[in-house]
């Protein structure tokens, strides 16, 4: 018995010392003793590894025994090194110029550039190259950090020093965040990944969004970074029309691992064109991309920062080269704030053929559990497989310890105090905030001049009203608002009382009840701003904006049904009533011009549009978004912009006799819609296309018709639902109706070849609408204009058929 123990702790033992891990840690440097960023280190033919950090410090663990570490960085020679890890060492390499002979190319004068010819057997494989992998699966580690290189002492009279905790100089790291995870993959777009650990410094409660998804570049596409850092994409130097775009000088070649690697420059042939500078390398005979070390300038039409450069490290796995380190470097300039930064990938361990089970791609690309963001300080020093330099160690210590002073009771109480101190001024523009954040409950004040404002019905008016939040864990929370309204010329006080509950933030569900009585616009879908109308009423005598009065109870849900079904059902009970003008006051009195009445198919006389009536209805609709994409995360479900239509099915029954119901209809009603389908060069394109009839239209009075997103003003806020040349309410139906819109953005592809215009970024873009029904036959408007970020000017004209009705500017703002 006991020559069986000592066998089985021996054993014990014997397995203890061969499966212990030991550490190597060293400096990469070049052959001048500077440090060489992001360098990679590498167990020889595998993908374990890691990367060194900005100052070219690396650690890695290895298992007992002897290994061969491969070390490499974009233009310099590969190293390998044999290292017995039997205990941990440091281990320092200095990495040589890597030396780009054009030894074996002949070159001759006038002749074109060998490069040519290697970038056209790239291309003619940058297909297959694409294809050739179907499945894989990886670890990956992402690192993000953005620095604040300089900044205005003040923002909007705020003390940037103190919001963003730099130094005196205004200087300092603000967002460090790491993270790992399980990264899979199934062409032609299918990824799904789980997040194992994450960390943001100074943020103890949340999760990063890092994605592996957002660092993979593929410049094997013909278009890359469509829609990220500008509304076009980027052209590949290897896409199928690149030599229109691109000339190619061959620099040299070299050999690493046997195979040639030839390293060309890559220049823009027209300076502002969507492409990249810098050095691809191309491997000879496979004509595989092995590194790039590229760049995006502000000529290339980047929003937000001046430059970006990548850079790709590959690395052969079975008879493909997939990529191990990525790293995203840029910099930037926005309104006095000098930014910097970078966002690194170390993808490792590839499993080329996984067996992924049924379903296992369904739409969930990232998945964050809840156990995610409490890995300690412990676990981030065992397993972080890139370095912190000095100053991100001391950022996540000062960082940390000030996120947990902020969350006591005493930080927050005196954090409040000062913060909900009252002022006159804060009331009248921007409203009062009371906020308890310890008990994480917050009180709104609307701002009061917001809510004074003008129309003929009740002359002048104030709307007021204050929102009460109460946030739960994980994004649950309920809201409480009151409203009251009154009317100096008609003198009636109005008011309403509104709650939500937003209960299941993973199925996207909330419940809701309104009820009161108030002043509203007779478009469900509305008119003119309350701003606008009250500008256009007292400054040109006219009043756009119709209304009536309603005394109303709603009662509403929403849910998710299924990935991408949302479903939601709403009941309804009103008493609606006609309203006539009771004001006729202006501020200028314009002489060819007089108010017209409150009835919009009787301008001259205010009679009424309908007789006082009840009506109970009950709507039910489901929108499904084709192909959705979402992250899951413990405190909710977060969509991500779709590629695909969006479709909506909506019925609507008015019950007569119900509760005194006066109504009795039906109506249904599809949607198609699509935002942003992206074109590469030409920009993008936003289409919403509806049809709808009422099955059923008994008993009916004009609130209850389908009415249409008009406009008559010459600024409004834009919308792609939205007419920008019909008329608010003349045109409303209780028949059927077909309508379209179609809007295309360029996203500078002309503007971008006018030298006077090319640096203002503008954005040329066309569009159109398209109405029928019984009340408007062949309604048709197109208009051209263009946009930068959220202002937009445009020119067009409308058509009744034929016959041209009106042509006119238009302005907008907002998103």
């Amino acid at each position: 018995m006991i020559r069986i123990c000592a066998l089985l702790f021996f054993c014990g033992l014997t397995n203890f010392v061969f499966a212990q891990h030991f550490t190597v840690t060293g400096i990469v440097k070049d052959t001048n003793g500077q440090p060489v960023p992001f360098a990679s280190v590498y167990l020889k033919s595998t993908t374990t590894g890691t990367s060194a950090n900005i100052d070219g410090k690396y650690s890695i663990k290895l298992k007992n025994g002897e290994h061969t570490l491969s070390f490499r960085a974009v233009g310099y020679k590969q190293q390998e090194h044999i290292v017995n890890a039997s205990a941990d060492l440091v281990l320092n390499v200095a990495l040589t110029a890597e030396s780009y002979t054009l030894e074996n190319v002949n070159i001759r004068a006038n002749a074109e550039d060998p490069a040519y010819s290697i970038i056209r057997k790239a291309i003619k494989e940058r297909k297959a190259h694409l294809n050739e992998v179907k499945t894989f699966s990886c670890d990956v580690y992402i690192k993000g950090v953005q620095r604040l290189k300089g900044a205005p002492k003040k923002f909007f009279g705020q003390d940037i020093q103190k919001i963003l905790e730099l130094d005196t100089n205004r200087k300092g790291i603000i967002y460090l965040s790491e993270s790992q995870s399980k990264f899979n993959f199934r062409r032609p777009n299918d990824v799904h990944e789980e997040m194992i650990s994450s960390k943001v410094a100074g943020r103890n409660n949340s999760f990063s969004f890092n994605k592996a998804s957002d660092l993979i570049i593929n410049f094997y596409d013909n278009y890359l970074l469509e829609n990220k850092l500008s509304s076009r994409g980027y052209i590949s130097p290897i896409a199928d029309n690149a030599l229109f775009y691109y000339k190619y000088k061959l620099l040299g070649e070299s050999k690493e691992n046997g195979e040639i690697i030839h390293k060309i420059e890559v220049i823009p042939r027209r300076e502002n064109d969507p492409v990249f500078r810098g050095i691809i390398y191309i491997i000879d005979d496979s004509w595989r991309i092995y590194n790039t070390d590229v760049y995006l300038t502000k000529n290339a039409g980047i929003n937000f920062i001046d430059t970006l450069n990548i850079s790709q490290q590959f690395t052969k796995v079975n008879e493909v080269y997939m990529p191990t380190a990525i790293n995203f470097q840029f910099a930037g300039n926005v309104l006095g704030f000098k930014i910097a930064g970078y966002y690194v990938g170390i993808y490792s361990n590839y499993n080329l053929d996984p067996k992924f089970p049924k379903n296992f791609f369904s739409g969930e690309i990232l998945k964050v559990t809840e156990m995610v963001n409490k890995k300690d300080s412990v676990y981030w020093k065992n397993n972080r497989p890139i370095p912190l330099t000095e100053d991100e160690k001391i950022n996540y210590v000062k960082k940390d310890s000030i996120a947990k002073l902020k969350e006591s009771k005493k930080y927050l109480d005196s954090l409040e105090r000062e913060n909900n101190k009252f002022g006159i001024g804060k009331l009248l523009l921007r409203g009062v905030s009371i906020n308890d954040r310890y008990d994480k409950e917050y009180w709104q004040f609307d701002p009061v001049l917001k809510a004074i404002f003008y129309n003929t019905v009740e002359g002048f008016a104030i709307k007021y009203g204050v929102t009460y939040r109460k946030d739960f864990e994980n994004r649950r929370s309920y809201s409480i608002r009151p409203e009251l309204r009154y009317g100096f010329a008609n003198q009636k006080l109005t008011g309403s009382l509104t709650g939500s509950y937003y209960y299941n933030p993973l199925k996207r569900a909330s419940v809701g009840a309104s009820f009161g009585n108030g002043i509203f616009d007779l478009n469900n879908l509305g008119s003119m701003t309350q701003l606008g109308n009250t500008i256009n009423s007292l400054f040109y005598e006219k009043n756009f904006a119709k209304f009536y009065e309603k005394s109303f109870i709603n009662i509403n849900t929403t849910r998710e049904l299924a990935s991408g079904l949302q479903g939601s059902v709403a009941v309804d009970y009103n008493r609606n009533k006609s309203l006539t003008n009771n004001s006729t006051f202006k501020f200028i009195d314009a002489k060819e011009r007089e108010f017209t009445s409150n009835n919009p198919f009787n301008p001259t006389e205010d009679t009424p549009l309908f007789p006082t009536y009840n009506a109970f209805s009950a709507t039910a609709s489901l929108t499904y978004t084709f192909g959705q994409k979402y992250i899951t995360r413990p405190d909710g479900k977060f969509y991500t912009e779709s590629k695909f239509p969006k479709i909506t099915v909506l019925y609507k029954k008015g019950f007569n006799g119900v509760l005194n119901s006066d109504v009795d209809y039906d109506f249904v009603k599809l949607e198609v819609s699509q935002d942003r389908i992206g074109l590469g060069l030409w920009g993008y394109t936003s289409f919403l296309a509806g049809v709808g009839k009422f099955l059923n239209n008994k008993n009916m009075y004009y609130p209850d018709f389908k009415h249409f997103a008009g406009n008559i003003s010459t600024i409004f806020p834009p919308n792609l639902r939205k007419f920008q040349y019909l008329d608010f309410y003349q045109f409303s139906t209780n028949q059927q109706y077909f309508e379209a819109h179609l809007e295309h953005n360029f996203a500078g592809f002309f503007m971008n070849k006018i030298p006077l215009l090319r640096k203002a970024k503008l954005e040329e873009f066309i569009g159109g609408g398209y109405l029928s029904s019984p009340e408007k036959r062949n309604y048709k408007e197109f208009y051209f204009g263009i946009q930068r970020l959220v202002l937009r000017a445009s020119y067009g004209f409308a058509y009744d058929g034929a016959t041209k009705l009106t042509q006119g500017f238009r302005i907008s703002y907002g998103f």
